[in-house]
């Protein structure tokens, strides 16, 4: 894998070989640049602004001052990609409104305004120069000590040169061994390059260019399309449940009478008997479909809620269960599908793999939080790795940001748990349901 910033680069072995201490110069050098213009473009913006601020009172100045920052730190960001891949993007508001003027409000009222002015003048005031004495000692200076050689060569006539302006090196032996030396140097002088040119950038993103700001943006998107997703599904599970009750069930009603009144009206024979077997098929398709429909979207949990569909759960498992359950009434409807879900896979669970006599479902609602507990006192010793269906729940209750748990040591009992957050009022209940 490639590095994406500097200081990946850094970590490798390769560092020297590699682009990135070119980058980094290229990064140090176009910063000392940035940072003379911006010098000089803040003394020009502060000797304009007061002249205009004699004629209106100041605030041309304040105008000007405030925005000084933004095209700073708009070449800062475009500047990080020298160094460090990862997009760099101004989090800043959309004006409320067309026009100047509702931009230049919208803009002088953001924190990010403020700070990027404050890191203009840091720039301009400090950072460049830090970066111009950098550069010199740590390229300039070996790339000069490195050449000795060949500026004795050229300049100095092959009889002596001066290195850094400093010293005298009349013979040649002297020369190469300061150019061994400058090369040695100059390879240690990459390395503070890349270690100044990281940091330099790590403040930037402090500064003016979070990379938090677009994880969160990413985050909260991410949870708004969960939302939408869910919302979705559900909607389209209703959708497949009223078609099958309301268009196939219906069919097979109709066949299933049909098949009934010709078995009444033929004479005994085989005609007779093969319409008996048609008829008894047509009846078991039919209680298929409907145990297909009841467990696509129960209707008593649509109708009445959960208490009301783990209620009804609990009578047909065929281990005895106790329900004791306290909720405030209907929640939101996401939840309480998966919650119901959740015990009916767990009730299957019980009266397939645990050997259990009797089951419990308890829970209710808590600190904006569903709670449910389903137990048994069977053998225990359940694992979500061997195909037993917990993966596939815990999967469901994270989509709504829930938590599922699971306690089943050998020779039981087995204590299944799911939390699932959702706030209750009166009024989001009615709002809910009236949607």
């Amino acid at each position: 894998m490639h590095p994406r910033n500097v200081w990946q680069a850094l970590s490798r072995p390769g560092f020297l070989l590699s682009p990135w201490p070119w980058r980094s110069v290229a990064y140090l050098v176009t910063g000392v640049l940035a940072g003379l213009a911006a010098l000089v473009s803040l003394v020009t913006l502060v000797a304009v602004g007061g002249v205009l601020a004699i004629v209106l009172v100041g605030l041309p100045l304040l105008a000007l001052t405030a925005l000084a920052g933004l095209p700073v730190a708009t070449v800062e960001r475009r500047r990080l990609g020298l160094i460090d891949r990862d997009p760099a993007h101004g989090p800043h508001a959309e004006p409320a409104g067309p026009g100047p003027w509702c931009w230049f409000t919208t803009r002088v009222r953001e924190q990010l305004t403020w700070r990027e002015l404050g890191y203009a003048l840091l720039f301009a005031a400090l950072l460049w120069p830090a970066e111009a004495l950098i550069v010199t000692v740590a390229l300039l200076f070996p790339l000069s000590m490195a050449a000795a050689p060949l500026l004795m060569a050229t300049v100095g006539g092959g009889e002596e040169t001066k290195v850094l302006k400093a010293w005298t090196v009349t013979d040649w032996p002297t020369a190469f061994g300061v150019a061994v030396l400058g090369v040695l140097l100059l390879a240690a002088g990459a390395y503070v390059l890349g270690l100044t040119a990281g940091a330099r950038a790590e403040l930037t993103r402090l500064l003016i260019a979070p990379r938090d700001a677009d994880l969160g943006e990413k985050v909260v998107e991410l949870s708004r399309s969960r939302i939408r997703l869910v919302d979705a599904f559900e909607a389209e599970r209703r959708r497949i449940e009223r078609d099958l009750h309301d268009g196939a069930q219906q069919r097979l009603v109709a066949l299933t009478m049909t098949l009934g009144l010709a078995r009444l009206d033929a004479p005994p024979g085989p005609l007779a008997d093969q319409l008996a077997r048609a008829h008894t098929e047509a009846g078991k398709a039919l209680e298929e479909l409907r145990e297909l429909i009841h467990g696509i979207h129960p209707k008593v949990l649509a109708d009445y809620g959960l208490d009301a569909a783990v209620a009804d759960a609990a009578d047909r498992s065929a281990v005895p269960v106790d329900v004791d359950l306290d909720l405030p009434g209907r929640l939101p409807q996401a939840v309480e599908s998966a919650a119901y879900f959740v015990v009916c896979e767990a009730l299957a669970n019980v009266a397939k793999h645990s050997g259990a006599t009797r089951a419990a479902v308890s829970g209710g609602h808590d600190d904006g939080r569903l709670v449910l507990k389903v137990r048994d006192d069977g053998r225990g010793g359940a694992d979500a790795g061997r195909g037993s269906g917990l993966t596939g729940l815990a999967d469901r209750v994270s989509v709504l940001d829930g938590r599922l748990s699971l306690s089943s040591p050998p020779g039981g009992p087995t204590l299944l748990s799911v939390e699932i957050p959702c706030e209750w009022t009166e009024t989001a209940e009615r709002a809910d349901r009236s949607g």
